[in-house]
Order: C-alpha cells, then sequence, then structure tokens
C-alpha cells in the first residue's frame, strides 16, 4: 500500500492494523498471540526474535507484548536489532530504562538512533529485562525448541536466548545463542 511499511496479505490486514501511514512490522500477525509465554524471559538474559525487514525500512522503535506477569524491581531493560548476518551484529539499541511494565501492556522501547535498513533480509529484536521479577510476554509456543530452530540450512532461528548477567549495554552480537519454543510477539516501527 502506498505510503506505508506495513506488508500486509490483503487489503483488509492492512485496515485491522488500522490502516498506519509509517513503518509498522510484525514478527508474526498479532492474531496469532495464543499464549502468555511464562518461561519467555530469565533475568539479565537476552530474547530475540526473528523479523522480517525490507531494504529501505526505517526502525525507529521495537515493541512488545507484557502477559499477566508484571515485571517488577526492574534494574535495567532495554531492546536491541541485530542484523541478519550469520552471527547476527547489533545495529543499535534502546537507552536503558527501570521504568514500570504492567500485566498486560504494550511497550515501546525507542532506539537510541533510526536505524535504516539497506539490504532485505531475517533481522533479529531483542529485548533485555533485569528484575526480581521479569514480566511474561504475550506470543505463541511450537511443541519444541526444535521447531523454532533452524530446521534445513539457511532457514532462521524463530526466537532464541543468549547472554547471562547482562546489564546496561547489548552484546555487541548473538553469541551462542539457545534456541527457544516460546516466540514473542514483537512490533518494529
Amino acid at each position: 500500500m502506498p505510503g506505508t511499511s506495513y506488508r500486509a496479505v490483503d487489503s483488509r490486514s492492512l485496515i485491522l492494523q488500522g490502516s498506519p501511514s509509517s513503518t509498522l512490522i510484525e514478527n508474526f500477525s498479532r492474531d496469532l498471540v495464543a499464549t502468555d509465554l511464562v518461561a519467555s524471559l530469565t533475568t539479565a538474559v537476552m530474547t530475540s526474535v526473528a523479523i522480517p525487514l525490507q531494504g529501505g525500512d526505517v526502525i525507529t522503535s521495537l515493541s512488545f507484548l507484557s502477559g499477566a506477569t508484571a515485571g517488577g524491581t526492574l534494574t535495567n531493560e532495554w531492546v536491541a536489532l541485530y542484523s541478519s548476518a550469520a552471527t547476527p551484529a547489533l545495529l543499535g539499541q534502546s537507552v536503558t530504562v527501570t521504568t514500570a511494565w504492567a500485566a498486560d501492556t504494550f511497550k515501546t522501547f525507542t532506539l537510541a538512533a533510526p536505524i535504516a535498513i539497506t539490504s532485505t533480509g531475517v533481522y533479529y529484536a531483542a529485548l533485555m529485562v533485569a528484575a526480581t521479577t521479569v514480566p511474561t510476554l504475550m506470543g505463541r509456543t511450537t511443541a519444541r525448541a526444535a521447531v523454532a530452530g533452524a530446521l534445513i540450512t539457511g532457514m532462521p532461528i524463530l526466537s532464541q536466548t543468549s547472554g547471562s548477567a547482562l546489564a546496561a549495554t547489548a552484546p555487541g552480537t548473538i553469541a551462542s545463542p539457545t534456541t527457544v519454543a516460546t516466540i514473542p510477539y514483537c512490533v518494529a516501527q
């Protein structure tokens, strides 16, 4: 549709998203959000999800939807966007925040600088929360972690965790990831 970077399957999908006039990219359609992903976050560990981006997209924020459990005593929260390389490299991150994250809340994190996507591919939107109680996230789940993994050569991992004891700064790459069955819902704008 002219004037938007939302890639709907048809005009009905575009209308259901409020006919956005700016970039709006989901990692999967919001009508497929079906589960409160109880084990979706671990404190101070990064969770990253595959998100399809096209050359020409300009990403200024990433958003995630909490589930029934709110975040408590938050010490660091940030999002980051990683490249489509075999070892995904950090393209940019949001500032670190410690604001409350209530249950059932769509939270948007603004990136420190807009990220211009130069080539079409699968990128990774990452979220890290360090807290006494991490929020649960809404999304979908696969039967087993292997289903969310690269089943054949070239197939992207849909959801993964990496790092430990992370604080205010996103790692330079997604190193030594572990594929997980939980796939949090994410929106890039």
